[in-house]
């Protein structure tokens, strides 16, 4: 490498850099295929949890929203921050009050979550070809079907579904970390 710094594809990318921080992608990606398999493996306490977790940040959010409006009163949006944040709130605690309606709504979520990031990850390593990036090709074309697939029986959908296709998507994008460590070693 003799001090030089090669950049290869579209997006800039750093050799270097990728070289000297090789040891976070191992991290990053044991880390991620050890919760995708938990998450797989307790897939309905996952799916739970996240409808839990999301009701509450809805709450928490709605409710900071709805409070920081009216420490503007002057303000012109006023009206609008104030209805969009008791809305979260209402919402957050329908999900945590209902939890299976509320898993349906996130099912949905989940399925335009898992297609716009699968297309994100396709089309960045299409486009920047940084070392392996076939791994995160794959990666990306298996959440946006994860997400096809969600969408398209979205309204049969399980409760299990959610943490089942989580755990997939995390040991798939842990397996490509895994994979970028290993091409930046050499």
């Amino acid at each position: 490498m003799n001090g030089t710094i090669r950049h290869l594809g579209v997006g800039g990318f750093n050799l270097a850099d990728f070289q000297e921080n090789r040891g976070w992608f191992l991290v990053q990606g044991i880390f991620l295929l050890s919760v995708g398999t938990l998450a797989i493996t307790y897939d309905v306490t996952v799916s739970r949890l996240s409808v839990f977790v999301f009701g509450w940040l809805l709450v928490f959010a709605g409710a900071f929203e709805a409070l920081q409006s009216l420490w503007q009163p002057k303000w012109s949006g006023l009206f609008l921050q104030l209805t969009v944040g008791i809305l979260a709130v209402v919402v957050g605690v329908h999900f945590l009050d209902s939890p299976a309606t509320g898993a349906l709504a996130l099912i949905f979520l989940m399925a335009v979550y898992f297609m716009v990031v699968g297309i994100l990850r396709a089309v960045t390593a299409l486009t920047m070809r940084f070392p392996n990036w076939g791994w995160v090709l794959l990666s990306g074309i298996v959440t946006f079907m994860l997400g096809v697939l969600i969408k398209r029986n979205w309204a049969v959908s399980e409760l299990w579904i959610i943490g089942l296709f989580i755990g997939i998507d995390l040991i798939f994008r842990g397996w490509s970390y895994v994979m970028l460590f290993l091409a930046a070693r050499k």
